[in-house]
């Protein structure tokens, strides 16, 4: 878990992907305060990279184990690793926690 590294991911380019994967989470929905952050780079397949969505670690999830598509970051997030997507590396942007 130390090697974990956040992405931001263009929002124009989540919106084209969702039109055609719906389970896809959105950066921002309404109401929402902050942007989606994404985990990556999880695996790189033919040149493509992938990133898999983090989200907020609620109720249900402490009833959860981690297993081979699901990972707890403590109480603070999830990641859920099924719903992994490609992102051409001109599409994301590197987020420095330390900033």
């Amino acid at each position: 878990m130390d090697n974990i590294k956040l992405y931001e991911i263009s929002p124009a380019y989540v919106r084209y992907l969702a039109s055609h994967a719906p389970h896809l989470f959105q950066n921002k929905q309404p109401g929402q305060h902050n942007e989606r952050k994404y985990i990556g780079v999880v695996l790189t397949v033919n040149g493509m990279d992938y990133f898999a969505p983090l989200s907020s670690f609620k109720e249900k999830h402490r009833r959860m184990s981690d297993g081979l598509d699901f990972i707890k970051i403590k109480n603070y997030a999830v990641i859920n690793l099924n719903n992994m997507f490609p992102v051409p590396a001109w599409q994301y942007t590197y987020v420095d926690i330390s900033k």
